[in-house]
């Protein structure tokens, strides 16, 4: 081995070090990955563990369906109002600084979750998450989307969408044992070590970018978004709310939907006019970008509308525990992280509209399944649904986030990134605002025809309630006039089952209607040759 001169150790010693954390090591930007898919994994987990903590907290609180649901339309609006703005905070104080500051805000709106000793209290620090969680999954793929070169996004997006199937699997899991077994207030816990994990590796891992192109905050168009969505969302769940006596017609939800309307238009008017939109909503007038961010709407007020409603269906009408609900959950996820870097291996090398459509249909076909349910219905029946399910979202979300960003500048990138998002939330807020009106109505009314159908001078109801007080005389050991108070009780209970299954399966079929509409808009995509430009593939330097 040839001997160094002292000249040459000096001039070794001296240059810079290349450590797997330096942006110019191959290995950076997969440790970049690593740590983006911890913080999505935990935005994530909290929106599906949720879910089968819900009838406990109803019951904990004793409060109603209209009031629970702002649990989860609170965290998606909190979001919703967050996601354009974290686009402008990254550009202006720098991508690394606002992603830990999302971290941080959820990681402490979680423990706040957790202490909370009402239901205003809860709501408001799900609101808390909310904020966060609208900085955390925007930055995180404008983030993937800047350290990735475009012949290898498809694939590190698919390992991106790993942490997102990870939570669909563990989440309802984990969620319903800590549920059974402890209590619901550890479903929010469990986020503040993931969470302590996430920023400490964010200081370590990334480096900063600021975006030197900065432009001036729209405060207009802020307040104005933030204005139009809660009020919007208040009056649809509040149009059939058990506290609203006059309905739709109720002077306080027309003029709800007034300020909604006007605020909506100012906010348009805004974005369409000002030199410094906060959501560039031209960038929606890219073909590709616009039809993409059509279908993802779509998508979410179908899918993420009724992604509350199988917990509920099986833990009040087929007296399914907290953890066995949400084991039901578990292959969903791991099909879909399974099948998530293959589809963006597929759309790199193909056509990706035809995943996109295929996972369309196949996403459709579960949601229809899931509108036949009944107190009857098998487990085998349930899971071949969620199978399906899984599989779909698995072929589907990597190509179609690949294909909406594939003619996106990178200084654009976390505008673009930042209306994907908001759209996302948009859609699944009013998603879950509409499905959960749905179903208060058509709870009402199958219960009126069920009720009317039961003739209290007919031979049939005289039989029914006589077998029913003899099988409690018998086995409950009651007396007569008691046994006759629970057979009719029982009956009524029955009536009662029979119509909430009934209208989650009007919502889940609705559910499916929305979801194939989301076919039109992919099929009047154009794909892009793959090999792109050096001026698109280039990443901007610090």
């Amino acid at each position: 081995m040839r001997k160094l001169s002292p000249t040459h150790k000096i001039r070794r010693a001296l240059r810079p070090r290349t450590s797997v954390y330096h942006p110019q090591n191959p290995a950076y930007k997969w440790f970049v990955l690593g740590n983006i898919m911890l913080g999505t994994f935990m935005a994530v987990l909290d929106a599906t563990i949720v879910n089968v903590g819900l009838p406990k907290i109803m019951a904990s609180f004793g409060v109603g369906l209209s009031t629970i649901e702002w649990v989860v339309t609170g965290y998606m609006l909190a979001m919703a109002a967050m996601l354009p703005t974290s686009g402008w905070m990254a550009d202006k104080f720098g991508y690394k600084r606002i992603y830990f500051w999302g971290l941080f805000l959820f990681t402490f709106g979680s423990m706040l979750c957790g202490i909370s000793s009402n239901e205003t209290m809860l709501i408001s620090s799900r609101v808390i998450q909310g904020l966060g969680g609208g900085m955390i999954q925007p930055l995180g793929m404008a983030i993937i989307m800047r350290e990735f070169p475009v012949k290898q996004r498809g694939i590190a997006l698919g390992f991106w969408a790993i942490a997102a199937a990870a939570s669909v699997s563990f989440g309802p899991l984990i969620g319903g044992y800590l549920v059974d077994n402890y209590s619901w207030q550890l479903i929010f816990d469990v986020n503040v070590p993931v969470g302590i994990v996430a920023l400490a590796l964010t200081i370590i891992i990334q480096r900063e970018f600021i975006n030197r192109d900065i432009r001036k905050f729209d405060l207009v168009g802020f307040i104005s978004v933030v204005i139009f969505l809660p009020v919007l969302l208040y009056a649809l769940s509040e149009g059939n709310a058990s506290t609203n006596a006059e309905g739709w017609s109720a002077p306080y939800i027309l003029a709800c939907f007034a300020i909604s309307i006007i605020a909506f238009a100012v906010f348009i008017t805004q974005e369409l006019t000002t030199k410094n939109p906060l959501i560039d909503l031209r960038l929606l007038i890219d073909r590709n970008f616009g039809l993409s961010n059509l279908v993802i709407f779509i998508f979410s007020i179908g899918m993420f509308g009724s992604t509350f409603l199988l917990p509920l269906y099986l833990q009040n009408a087929m007296d399914y525990t907290a953890l066995q609900s949400g084991a039901v959950f578990l292959p969903v996820g791991i099909i879909q992280g399974l099948m998530s870097p293959i589809a963006g291996l597929i759309a790199d090398k193909a056509n990706p509209k035809i995943p996109i459509i295929i996972g369309i249909i196949l996403l459709t076909i579960s949601l229809y399944i899931n509108s036949d349910l009944s107190f009857l219905t098998e487990r085998p029946y349930i899971m071949s649904s969620l199978y399906l399910r899984g599989f779909a979202m698995g072929i589907m979300f990597t190509p179609l986030n690949q294909i909406s960003l594939l003619t996106i500048a990178h200084n654009k990138m976390a505008q673009a990134s930042s209306i994907t998002n908001t759209i996302r939330q948009i859609g699944g807020s009013i998603g879950v605002a509409i499905l959960t009106t749905l179903m208060t109505a058509r709870m009402s009314f199958h219960s009126q025809i069920y009720g009317s159908s039961v003739l209290p001078r007919s031979q049939e109801f005289h039989n029914v309630i006589h077998h029913l007080s003899f099988f409690a005389q018998q086995h409950v050991g009651s007396g007569v006039l008691t046994a006759m108070k629970q057979a009719e009780y029982l009956l009524l209970s029955n009536i009662n089952n029979q119509a909430f299954i009934e209208s989650i399966n009007d919502d889940f079929f609705v559910a499916a209607l929305i979801t194939l509409l989301g076919v039109v808009p992919v099929i009047i995509l154009k794909t892009k040759n793959k090999h792109m430009s050096s001026n698109q593939t280039k990443i901007p330097e610090l």
